[in-house]
């Protein structure tokens, strides 16, 4: 199941053709509406009450995959998530300073008897679209994989220089995906977490760890042994075999590909702008530039359907999107990008400003194809 993101519902009557779930977040409390709803199109309003910045997830009965996520709603803020929810029993979780396992109760999506597969007069437009998404996931995938065969070989290897030219390149294929990849609760940690993100005791594999090791920092820090080098390694890609078998498995929905394009941005907003997701390589903008791939593939297969429901919402999406690509070309060097120390303060804000405005309609894109 691709891991969703928040979105605004267009007007009051579509979100009332979707069951509707209020939610008020505090530093201590997750409070629901309700602990159910019927199957078919659920909206969480997600109203954060408390001190700090919050978070909403929708999950899966294992308390692991991820079905749904509304990130960085700041203290007084509502946020809509909008999902199409099969039957079954599920988990809802705030969490407070977004940090931690969250606020956790059982959820309970009930049989309507609703079709869940696209019906009516778009029905054959969004079947392809979610199609033709299913099949871009694969051949990224596909590709993250033959690279990352050839990435964990050089860097076991000790030929650094070319683990180090081919890290940003090969990550790629995963931030263009990042959402799908996320929903995997119990692979997104081993494959993509930052010393930050640590939790106490927990174990550091993957991406982050492997980059830390190539930029080392000045502080002291010892370079991993030959045999740490080779676990290390070895564990990243038996992750990735393990994230390419399922996603050759997944179908999609409507909604998971408009909610996943908009993640995508807020990935882009908190991770990549901030310069916090590289900060031993400084490769941001190589994850900048995917994330925004992914974003408006989404948004490209889904295209034909919003044109025919919200043209100005069309027209609108196209002109951002191709005022932040003409922002990161401008920051091309042969093949990739500039290092993110290279950009001046003005430069990084200017990026921020067109990404926020690209998010804001991108939110909407959701309700536009699905209510």
């Amino acid at each position: 199941v691709l891991s969703l993101t928040g979105c605004t519902a267009k007007d009051t009557s579509a979100t009332a053709q979707a069951g509707t779930v209020n939610v008020t977040s505090t530093t201590t409390e997750c409070r629901l509406s309700t602990t159910s709803a019927a199957s078919g199109n659920v909206v969480f309003d997600v109203r954060n009450e408390g001190s700090a910045v919050t978070e909403f997830y929708l999950l899966a009965e294992d308390g692991l995959k991820i079905v749904g996520e509304v990130e960085n709603i700041g203290p007084g803020i509502s946020r809509k998530l909008i999902v199409t929810a099969a039957p079954g029993l599920y988990l809802t979780a705030c969490k407070p300073n977004m940090v931690g396992a969250g606020i956790r109760a059982a959820f309970e999506v009930t049989d309507s008897g609703a079709d869940l597969t696209p019906t009516g007069e778009f029905a054959d437009q969004l079947s392809k679209a979610t199609d033709q998404y299913a099949a871009y996931v694969r051949d990224q995938s596909d590709q993250l994989l033959t690279k990352t065969a050839g990435f964990v070989a050089a860097y076991r290897s000790g030929d650094d220089e070319t683990a180090r030219a081919t890290y940003a390149p090969t990550r790629m294929h995963w931030e263009r995906i990042e959402p799908v990849a996320e929903s995997f609760g119990d692979l997104d940690p081993k494959l993509d977490l930052r010393e930050a993100d640590l939790e106490s005791g927990q174990a550091w594999t993957g991406w982050h760890r492997i980059e830390k090791d190539l930029w080392p920092p000045t502080d002291g820090y010892v370079k991993m042994t030959a045999a740490k080098r080779t676990s290390v390694a070895d564990q990243l890609l038996s992750d990735t075999k393990v994230l390419h078998s399922r996603v050759a498995k997944l179908d999609f929905t409507p909604s998971q590909l408009g909610n996943g394009a908009k993640e995508l941005l807020d990935e882009v907003a908190t991770g990549k702008v901030t310069g916090e997701e590289e900060i031993w390589s400084r490769t941001d903008l190589w994850d900048f530039q995917a994330n925004v791939d992914g974003a408006r593939i989404a948004f490209e297969v889904l295209e034909p359907v919003v044109v025919a429901k919200d043209p100005a919402l069309a027209t609108t999406l196209t002109a951002r999107f191709a005022t932040v690509q003409a922002l990161l070309d401008s920051h091309r060097v042969n093949d990739g990008f500039t290092l993110y120390q290279n950009l001046s303060p003005t430069e990084i804000k200017t990026l921020a400003d067109a990404v926020n405005a690209l998010s804001e309609p991108l939110s909407k894109l959701t309700a536009a194809v699905v209510l």
